[in-house]
């Protein structure tokens, strides 16, 4: 993959410090969009998610907390059950259904 492609990513964490989860969870939802709890979902190249990655390590205790960032395949199809999965007035919208890059619309 190419350094300046942007893909899909899932990101989710389970940290185990009260005071750790705080900063893990605001920093993660100021690059990413909630998917489910500690699941997030970030449009991003693959210097971008270095950068998250590396935000991440400062931000864990890596002998008691666990971080995994996944990258969706291009053609990744998404099926939801239950539950909203983004916050009230908000879509997660694919311009293209031949790319993975998706877009966070305010639908208010």
């Amino acid at each position: 993959m190419a350094v300046n492609d942007t893909r899909t990513w899932l990101i989710a964490y389970d940290i185990a410090s009260p005071k750790r989860l705080a900063r893990v969870h605001r920093y993660v939802k100021s690059v990413a969009a909630p998917a489910q709890y500690s699941l997030y979902v970030a449009t991003e190249t693959t210097r971008g998610i270095e950068t998250i990655r590396d935000e991440l390590a400062t931000r864990i205790d890596p002998r008691e907390d666990d971080v995994r960032i996944y990258c969706l395949p291009k053609r990744t199809r998404i099926i939801h059950y239950g539950r909203r999965s983004l916050p009230e007035g908000l879509l997660l919208v694919q311009a293209n259904p031949h790319e993975a890059a998706w877009r966070i619309l305010n639908a208010g």
